[in-house]
């Protein structure tokens, strides 16, 4: 007989220090689930099936999956569960849920977390008339495929391997899309109403974005619409050198904060039944944390 479902937890490998604890904490104190824990579980790729195929068995209701092992627990789950539909699409997974029969379920949150974050900071954005995304990786991979479900006018990818982004755009059946080299940002970005950064430059310990695409993020952003956002998935440090600049350049900016505890919402929920709130508090808690390792920026 399973265990009683009363663990829940993170993994990805390594496992820096999640954000993702702390957010669900918060709220299980608010839902007032003292019997449940959320857990940070460091999984190497060789141990991951294994540790898939016990869940249910050690008492885990879910976890939630970030890198490397998205594209993976999709794959275990094409064969030992069921998937969601924007799953299906985007062949990613960063929420498994385990139902009282053991039976598994793979969703992914990703793109909602995104346009969530956007709708908060914003309310009446959406659709948006041009975006341009910066990357092609597993994190535009969802913000592109939001994107398309918003009805976005016109749809820019800009990537130093262009066939990749093609090939990107092709997978996600995204018709509206176009592809710029890096060394065409400045054009990309040409009136423009959304910016993304969803590469790691600019995140402590990577390139700063200068560096990564050679110039200046003055100098691409201020082609941009006058009610653009500019927004980066970054959140070590809060404030990047992007978001510092959009702001001088009066920009709207939404950090990468807002997208993890929106992505966060869904687990929640079905997980446990209850829908948490993304408050004014929880945000200043997960604030005050990153100030704590020095990466408020």
């Amino acid at each position: 007989m399973n265990a009683p479902l009363r663990r829940v937890g993170v993994i990805g490998w390594p496992l820096e220090r999640s954000l993702s604890p702390p957010i669900h904490q918060h709220w299980m104190r608010k839902a007032n689930l003292r019997e449940k824990t959320y857990e940070a579980i460091p999984v190497p790729r060789d141990e991951l099936f294994a540790f898939l195929g016990r869940l249910a068995g050690d008492g885990f209701a879910g976890c939630n999956v970030t890198v490397p092992h998205k594209e993976a627990v999709f794959s275990y789950i094409e064969s030992h569960g069921t998937l969601d539909a924007n799953a299906e699409y985007l062949r990613a997974v960063n929420l498994v849920s385990i139902d009282g029969s053991g039976n598994m379920e793979g969703r992914n949150t990703d793109g909602y977390g995104f346009i969530e974050s956007l709708r908060e900071h914003v309310p009446n954005f959406l659709p948006c008339r041009k975006a341009v995304v910066l990357g092609a990786g597993g994190s535009a991979r969802a913000i592109l495929a939001a994107l398309r479900e918003c009805k976005t006018g016109s749809i820019i990818v800009v990537n130093r391997t262009r066939e990749r982004a093609e090939k990107l755009l092709r997978e996600l059946n995204i018709s509206n899309g176009e592809v710029f080299g890096i060394g065409d940002i400045r054009t990309a970005a040409e009136n423009a109403n959304l910016f993304v950064n969803t590469t790691n430059l600019g995140m402590a310990g990577s390139l700063g974005l200068e560096q990564g695409v050679g110039i200046a993020p003055a100098e691409f952003l201020k082609g941009l619409a006058r009610d653009a956002i500019v927004s980066d998935i970054v959140y070590t440090p809060l404030r990047t050198e992007l978001l510092r600049t959009a702001q001088k350049q009066g920009l709207a900016a939404v950090d990468g904060l807002g997208m993890l505890i929106h992505q966060a919402v869904p687990s929640f929920e079905v997980w446990f039944g209850v829908r948490p709130e993304v408050t004014p508090a929880l945000r200043a808690l997960l604030e005050k944390e990153l100030h704590a390792r020095g990466n408020s920026g």
